[in-house]
């Protein structure tokens, strides 16, 4: 088949969604907003290399009746003539596949175009109203998410729950590596890990201010902040105030290959997000490379972890109760071992990244066919 992704191509999730495509032989190529030079994929850039952020409702106008967004996207397709087009985002990219009317055309939801978008701007709920409505496939990898769906006017039998999945033969534990523990001053002390973006909705305030109190436990835990955003400078410069900057090691951005050793050489992955649609994405490699996962109860997360069985839930913006879970996984290494082992085993069964794309492969032929 020949797949057309309208999508943010510097995304990881798409990034994995292209890859796979692409590797089992289909002819994949994007229109994107965000070249990423690292695809191998031919990819038009919808909108000339302006990059435009998907949380201002102004941006958002601009960005979807721009004279190049919907000519362009209209005379791309019709040069083209893909079996089939993929939209990642609703109320962006989703929105402007359901302007240019080429069909089929399936529509994958992240998340928070659906849960938050959608009640901050009108005109991102009529955005996201009218996607759906064009849609002739809907995918969420939430169960929650479908609800949310169904409340938006979308027709119940077009949704399809289909998990971004995990790929668990590059995120394992043996991709630990004592070098990089090493280098992140974690030779004789444990590693807790963020792997989520700078933002707001990432909530790592909550993350940097928990570490105060462990440190007054476990003098020597190590605190790891993967990622960039627009609260960088604020967190680096909450650190100092706390006076923990000697504990927490602020690693920015790093290349894709290089995640599953981060991943892998923590000791407990972290995530204080406000929001996540299903399991996140840093949340799931983490439980594939055997690491116990401390996260906020929001959404569908509790089905993915229990308290004190393969990790622990918190209330979001909880400081001390995120600090009391992260001290007592310090001070129980048998716990955190046998935690490890439990996520490993879930998400291999229930994740796996290649199991989720065949289904949405299959959900491609169909759809093709019609």
């Amino acid at each position: 088949m020949k797949i057309a992704y309208l999508a943010d191509c510097k995304s990881s999730h798409t990034e994995r969604w292209i890859n796979y495509f692409k590797l089992r032989g289909h002819d994949v190529f994007a229109i994107t907003s965000e070249i990423n030079d690292t695809i191998s994929v031919k990819q038009y850039n919808l909108m000339g290399g302006i990059r435009m952020p998907l949380t201002s409702a102004d941006s958002a106008f601009r960005y979807v009746f721009s004279p190049v967004s919907i000519h362009g996207v209209r005379r791309i397709l019709a040069d083209e003539k893909p079996d089939v087009v993929h939209a990642h985002y609703a109320s962006h990219y989703g929105f402007i596949a359901a302007l240019v009317n080429y069909h089929p055309m399936v529509l994958t939801t992240w998340g928070s175009d659906i849960l938050i978008n959608p009640d901050q701007f009108r005109i991102l709920r009529y955005m996201v109203k009218y996607a759906l409505k064009k849609a002739d496939l809907i995918t969420c990898d939430a169960e929650h998410m479908i609800k949310a769906l169904d409340e938006l006017g979308a027709i119940h039998s077009k949704i399809h729950l289909v998990y971004f999945g995990t790929d668990t033969q590059k995120f394992n534990p043996k991709q630990r590596s004592m070098g990089l523990r090493a280098r992140l001053g974690a030779i004789d002390s444990s590693i807790i890990m963020s792997l989520r973006n700078l933002e707001p909705i990432y909530n790592i305030e909550t993350f940097v201010k928990s570490v105060r109190i462990v440190l007054k436990k476990v003098p020597k835990a190590r605190f790891v902040i993967v990622g960039e955003g627009s609260q960088g400078v604020f967190l680096r410069a909450l650190t100092k105030k706390l006076k923990v900057s000697k504990n927490v090691n602020f690693v920015g951005s790093i290349p894709s290959e290089e995640v599953a050793k981060y991943v892998a050489s923590a000791d407990i992955y972290v995530s204080t997000s406000l929001s996540d649609a299903g399991l996140a994405a840093s949340t799931a490699e983490a439980m594939a490379c055997g690491v116990p996962v401390i996260i906020t109860d929001f959404g569908d997360n509790k089905r993915w972890v229990k308290n004190g069985v393969n990790g622990f839930l918190f209330t979001s913006k909880d400081i001390e109760s995120l600090a009391e879970k992260i001290i007592y996984l310090l001070e129980n290494k048998e716990e955190r071992t046998r935690f490890g082992i439990i996520n490993q085993a879930i998400i291999e069964k229930r994740l796996n990244h290649r199991t989720e794309m065949a289904k949405m492969e299959n959900l491609y032929e169909v759809l093709s066919k019609r």
